[in-house]
């Protein structure tokens, strides 16, 4: 790569140096935020938009360490006005974005919604939320779209870049150390541990600032390459600086297009991919701010615009897209999700007009920057106060707080991890009471085989047969009842169990799960049809005459709980709905209809779940007097409660011999 064709020019303000302003960054900061909020409001339009983040990356680490360097330079650097500085550029959005975050959930999100949100608003506030989010999931989980503070991960990292690299800098300064070697190693090592950790560990690969800090010093080379260009190919730049401009822009701008469009979620990332992006913006920022790309398309006046508001409309976007998600019954519309683009488009110019640029006319730097510490440190209390008093339940009247306070015990009772057990525990990892009937005086042995879904069936299942017969168990999560399906673990653990029915037949096998789920259709001749009836006929054939297959239970597009608080809040007269039909997820339905084409054809029985807990008005939410017994805590696992219902209709069948 080449170096920077035209270098910063340095003033000095006060104490540290600043590079001169180039509008062509803040065209790509443009770039950058775009990409990401299109991915985050229509992500089958941009796949790669979240690579956004890496190009902010490398611009954060380029200006910085501008800063820096120039500022050693001309022995004017200041921790205290280095660190006062970044204090008021970056706390007063975070602290609006935490506070009304904060204040609009008080209204909107359950206990444990809240519990989590104080949780993360503590991490945020504290530039940790990378690590909060590292020990919870990944950051394309289907979870991670209802954590309303997500996207703070990254300004996580940037702001521990901050606290180490102006110190690590300052001690090779002082050591007479050469900052680009200083720029190589540490940068060497980060990437190196990318590249190793991106497989083995991508959820750690992807938060920690470990393997992201090599993205940030891709900036920091740049700046040391600007700042001193004199020894960098000055006869070969003087003769083809133009040229060299123009093709460095074009080569940059060809390795975004091609990150935006070619990187998606499924990707091992950051990895070798994080390359595209990081070197396409460490090309365009070195071409410098004449170059044809640079001079003409990225100082519009229109990205420039929306570089300036880049970094509050960063913060705003996906706390209004989560809410969004959570307060609707059905998944928002493409319209739904345009009108929160240009809401969040609107409070980050609001936030930048008369928030940020009121904080950068305030003339007692250090001043400011203190206050707005304290302030943070009270946003961190509040956050770890919500957290530790479990989401404030005193926030909800008594006819709700049982809804909106509701947590399920969903293990115990359901012999995990015994009989219930993980997709990663062995094949053979049942406890031996799952599978062996023992003593057979009881007559009759069931076995309910399945995921976890079958796994919440056993208690209501258990209560219901009592004493008439042994009840089994063989449930292991994300792996439903079908040999040579959802992978090795599956095919080996559904294989085990087929030998066990075939050693010991019990009277009926019951085949439950979330057919649904597991990425395939049912229609006439798809392979997941044909391997269920190639299941059924397996059981059969190791002398089990009757074989139960339950169709699929009712799911719903968000937690049942969160469904029908939503439900009571928006319903006047503030009542609990008994059965509802917002939020049914409407493709377990076709499921069910075409199960009932094709499983009474086989040597199995089929019972429709939904018959049990489903007709026109709706489906169940909750069972007896007490609106606390909800069918489900989730969008489709049962209750105890719930699994009784169905259970009774098990029986009220006939189809139990």
């Amino acid at each position: 790569m080449t170096s920077q064709s035209e270098a910063p020019q340095f003033a000095t303000d006060k104490q540290l140096s600043h590079p001169t302003y180039r509008p062509d960054i803040d065209g790509l900061r443009a770039i950058a935020v775009l990409s990401v909020v299109a991915f985050h409001a229509f992500p089958t339009l941009i796949t790669g938009g979240f690579v956004g983040v890496d190009v902010f990356f490398v611009i954060s680490g380029f200006l910085i360490s501008s800063i820096i360097f120039g500022s050693l330079k001309k022995n004017s650097f200041s921790f205290i006005d280095f660190y006062s500085r970044r204090i008021n550029r970056i706390f007063p959005a975070l602290l609006l974005m935490l506070v009304a975050t904060w204040a609009f959930g008080w209204f909107s999100l359950l206990a444990d919604e809240y519990t989590q949100l104080g949780k993360h608003i503590a991490g945020g506030a504290a530039f940790v939320s990378n690590f909060v989010l590292w020990g919870e999931s990944g950051y394309f989980d289907n979870n991670a779209e209802t954590k309303l503070l997500l996207h703070l991960w990254s300004l996580g990292i940037e702001e521990q870049f901050y606290l180490v690299w102006p110190l690590l800098v300052w001690a090779a300064w002082k050591a007479r150390l050469n900052a680009l070697v200083l720029i190589v190693l540490v940068g060497g090592v980060s990437f190196a541990l990318n590249i190793m950790n991106v497989q083995t560990d991508p959820v750690s690969t992807f938060y920690s600032p470990q393997t992201r800090f090599w993205e940030l010093l891709v900036g920091s080379s740049l700046a040391y390459v600007a700042l001193n260009k004199c020894y960098f190919f000055p006869k070969w730049r003087e003769s083809s600086g133009p040229t060299v401009r123009n093709t460095q822009a074009l080569i940059g701008i060809t390795l975004l297009v091609s990150a935006f469009s070619l990187t998606t979620k499924s990707n091992q990332f950051p990895g070798w991919w994080a390359a595209l992006p990081t070197v396409g913006t460490a090309l365009i920022i070195s071409a410098g701010p004449f170059a044809w790309l640079n001079r003409t398309i990225l100082s519009h006046r229109l990205l420039v615009w929306f570089g300036l508001i880049s970094f509050p409309l960063y913060l705003w976007h996906w706390p209004i897209l989560t809410f969004q998600r959570i307060l609707d019954s059905e998944p928002p519309s493409v319209p739904a999700r345009g009108l929160a683009i240009v809401a969040s488009i609107l409070l980050a110019w609001l936030t930048y007009r008369y928030v940020e640029k009121y904080i950068r006319l305030r003339t007692n730097l250090r001043e400011t920057a203190v206050i707005l510490a304290l302030a943070m440190a009270a946003t961190a209390t509040a956050g770890l106060t919500t957290l530790k008093l479990d989401g404030l339940p005193s926030r909800f009247p008594s006819e709700i707080k049982e809804i909106a306070t509701f947590k399920y015990e969903f293990l115990k009772d359901a012999r995990n991890p015994d009989c219930w057990i993980s997709i990663t525990a062995p094949y053979n990892g049942f406890a031996p009471k799952c599978l062996d009937a023992g003593d057979r005086s009881k007559g009759k042995t069931i076995l309910i085989w399945g995921d976890s879904h079958a796994a919440r069936l056993y208690p209501g299942l258990a209560l219901m047969v009592d004493q008439h017969a042994s009840l089994l168990q063989a449930t292991r999560s994300s792996c439903p009842p079908m040999l040579d399906f959802a992978g090795q673990i599956c095919s080996d653990s559904n294989n085990y169990v087929l030998s066990r029915v075939k050693d010991s037949p019990p009277s009926t096998v019951i085949l439950f799960g979330a057919w649904g789920r597991y990425g395939v259709d049912w229609l006439p001749g798809s392979e997941a049809r044909k391997k269920l009836l190639h299941t059924i006929e397996a059981i059969s054939d190791a002398g089990v005459n009757n074989i139960i297959v339950l169709g699929p239970s009712p799911e719903w597009t968000l937690p049942l709980p969160k469904l029908v608080f939503n439900n009571w809040r928006s319903d006047f007269s503030h009542r609990i709905p008994r059965k509802m039909l917002v939020g049914l997820n409407p493709a377990t339905k076709t499921i069910d209809n075409q199960f009932r084409d094709f499983i009474p054809q086989s040597k199995a029985s089929l019972l429709p779940v939904y018959d049990a807990l489903c007709d026109t008005s709706g489906c169940i939410t909750y069972t007896g007097d007490t609106p606390s017994n909800l069918t489900t805590w989730d969008y489709g696992h049962l209750t105890t409660e719930g699994a009784k219902v169905v259970a009774k209709k098990i029986l009220d069948s006939g189809l139990i011999q």
